[in-house]
């Protein structure tokens, strides 16, 4: 029998009017206080379930704006409200489109500043779309007490950016292939990731930068398919509960803040990759969770000739108003709670030149959202990344707004696949990528660690397939191949995909190394994606958001095959941050190097690099004479080789290069410790095609 909505539900708390403040469920010795904003409605009432499956409350508390209301704030208090309780909320209010308002009294409304949010079986995003019709399976909030965890004493690595290297990661698809190795229970899991802490010290990574975990819409994707990657959010504090051993419980924030202390116990950081910039709730057909159905016009962006169309900066269907004071305030509190109650140590901001613009769509000088975070005495010391653009075409990158933004380098990406894979007139930017990039950052002054380098994130060509096709694969997308990047700098090598030619694999893997090479080794600080430092393979899906499967999901039987590459990569990491040779001098790490010594600029000649539109190749000498040491670059993108000169002396000492590494020779030759370099003798080293090869002296 279908459950109806009793016509005079209980009341089995006692009430008091509340406050306004703080926003939120709040709970007390006493009870819970509760307070949502909502300007335009004209009526607020509080839902009160007993099960997560419930299609209709077991108890109503209307909200009288008499008593119940503050300014634009409705609140009650319940006398011996708990943990557990599960609600939502209904609000009333005009539904008129055309002036920005949405309401529908049909609909459970989610708190937007509850910890905690259930699935009721059957909850179809369908149905949530449709207008007026209730009685369905909802998303509900559940109270939480977040003050009995035991941090025992954890505190934040506080890793500076110099000494950084990201991992970017999902928390999914690091454990849930069935060769992962993870207790059957805990895969794809926070608990999961937990046990794979040992992988990550072994690779030597510094913090791990998760794919979103706020709760989202797993519906939110074409049918029959899954949003994997979570840029769907519908609550920016409840984390997500499929990433739960226990889903549907409050246990999925014990977990996470266990995942978090496990992290940091092993000298990790932990950095959330946050979705500030729009919601699930999508285009005016999407569904209705929160927001929309709180106050349409005040938390959403709409075009000014037709309120009810939605400005989409995001590219997914609507945009929020960042810089309105209230989602200002919600943005703030959720930071706050994530580095205050759940220990996180830093953000990659999707989109975020979103983030600057006014209500209008817009870009702002000074932005206050931006400001407000950069100035925020809790986020002070939080690692602060940007990604400096929008889907609109808004390109920040190197002029983000503010001293503490650190910005995710979209030019190193672009400028280091053209050269390496051989592209003319590239020489020049690429110097200037390895550098620092300079002529972004440059003017402002600020430390080289300002840009975040990488060649491949989550979105695009996973590294291997960055080598292995021309062009994306994305059909299994169910889009018509329609989606994703079409200019991906990409090259296959004369194949398209998997081959048995062992002269195309060798160049592959070769291509592979060289660019984890130059992200490692160049100034700023290094983003490796999830499965690069093994060969992970999407099949050529550079879109792969809904793919929550073996597509995604790393095979970690590919460490057995790929030894020596996951071997090349550990090495790198040693000599970018630790240094395993103070005797030689290389007790700094890589950036502190780089930045403190002289460079001079080569071709195959001596001090004669270059710059023209046909080069594709480059060497350079950089030199410390406090740390009487040197390292001698030499990078040949021709697809022929070529012969560099040595310096043969630096400042007037006579030196003796030996090989660090050299992409070209298999392994164990192609990198080493620096106890194990082998001299190079010769006043020349040849460079074979698509090669890069790195020597390193002493200075005495």
């Amino acid at each position: 029998m279908q459950q109806k909505e009793p016509k005079s539900p209980k009341q089995k708390f006692k009430t008091q009017a509340g406050q306004s403040f703080p926003i939120g469920p709040s709970l007390t010795r006493k009870g819970v206080n509760f307070c949502i904003f909502s300007k335009h409605a004209t009526l607020v009432e509080l839902l009160i379930f007993e099960s997560t499956n419930d299609l209709f409350p077991t108890e109503i508390y209307s909200l009288d704006p008499n008593t119940n209301k503050t300014y634009h704030y409705w609140h009650i208090f319940l006398e011996g409200a708990y943990e557990g309780l599960i609600y939502g909320y209904r609000i009333h209010g005009p539904y008129e489109p055309h002036k920005g308002h949405r309401f529908d009294a049909s609909k459970v409304i989610l708190d937007p500043y509850a910890k905690a949010i259930v699935f009721p079986k059957k909850f179809s995003r369908k149905a949530l779309s449709k207008l007026g019709e209730g009685g369905l399976p909802s998303l509900k909030n559940v109270i939480a007490d977040l003050s009995n965890y035991d941090w025992e004493n954890d505190e934040h690595p506080r890793t500076p950016f110099s000494r950084t290297v990201i991992y970017e990661l999902h928390v999914g698809g690091m454990t849930k292939h069935p060769s992962s190795g993870v207790s059957e229970d805990k895969k794809g899991t926070f608990l999961g990731l937990i046990e794979k802490i040992p992988y990550l010290q072994e690779l030597g990574v510094t913090a791990v930068e998760l794919l979103p975990v706020f709760q989202f819409d797993k519906q939110d994707a074409p049918d029959g398919l899954t949003n994997y990657w979570g840029y769907s959010p519908i609550s920016f504090f409840a984390p997500h509960q499929s990433y739960s051993t226990q889903p549907n419980s409050l246990a999925v924030l014990d977990e996470f803040r266990d995942m978090v202390k496990a992290l940091h116990q092993a000298g990790i950081e932990v950095i959330l990759d946050v979705v500030y910039n729009h919601s699930g709730e999508n285009k005016a057909n999407g569904p209705t969770y929160s927001f929309r159905g709180i106050d349409n016009s005040v938390y959403y962006l709409l075009e000014e000739h037709d309120k009810s169309v939605y400005k989409n900066y995001s590219g997914t269907g609507n945009t929020l108003n960042a810089n309105a004071s209230v989602v200002r305030r919600m943005i703030i509190s959720s930071l706050h709670f994530w580095v205050r109650d759940m220990h996180v140590d830093g953000f990659r901001f999707d989109l975020a030149s979103i983030l600057s613009r006014n209500e209008k769509g817009e870009p702002l000088e000074n932005p206050p959202i931006l400001w407000d975070i950069e100035s925020d005495p809790i986020l002070a010391g939080t690692k602060l990344i940007a990604e400096a653009w929008d889907a609109a075409g808004l390109y920040q990158v190197g002029n983000f707004v503010g001293d503490s933004w650190k910005e995710w380098n979209g030019k190193f990406r672009d400028d280091v696949r053209s050269f390496l894979r051989g592209d003319q007139g590239k020489v020049s930017s690429f110097v200037t990528r390895i550098i620092g990039s300079p002529d972004l950052y440059g003017a402002k002054n600020r430390e080289a660690e300002q840009s975040i380098n990488f060649i491949t994130c989550h979105d695009g060509f996973t590294l291997m397939d960055l080598v292995s096709y021309n062009k994306k694969h994305n059909a299994a997308n169910k889009e018509d191949n329609r989606d994703g990047h079409n200019d991906n700098l990409s090259w296959n090598f004369g194949v398209e995909g998997p081959t048995d030619d062992p002269d195309i694999i060798k160049l592959r893997n070769r291509q592979v190394k060289n660019f984890h090479a130059i992200n490692m080794l160049s100034l700023g600080a290094p983003m490796l994606l999830m499965g690069d430092e093994m060969g992970h393979s999407q099949n050529g899906n550079n879109n792969a958001y809904c793919q929550d499967n073996e597509l995604t999901w790393i095979d970690w039987s590919l460490l057995e095959h790929s030894k020596d590459l996951f071997r090349f990569v550990k090495i790198l990491i040693q000599k970018k941050l630790k240094r395993e040779n103070a005797q030689a001098g290389f007790n700094m790490n890589l950036s502190e190097f780089l930045s403190q010594s002289q460079i001079n600029w080569h071709g195959v000649e001596l001090e004669k690099p270059d710059w023209s539109q046909k080069s594709r190749h480059i060497a350079m000498t950089i030199s410390s004479i406090s740390r009487k040491v040197a390292m001698h670059y030499m990078v040949n993108a021709n697809p022929h080789p070529l012969e560099f000169e040595l310096p043969s002396v630096i400042n007037g000492k006579n030196i003796t290069w030996k090989r660090w590494l050299d992409t070209s020779l298999d392994s164990p030759d192609d990198i080493c410790l620096w106890a194990e370099a082998v001299p190079v003798l010769e006043k020349s080293y040849t460079i074979p095609a698509h090669t890069i090869a790195i020597l390193m002296c002493n200075i005495r």
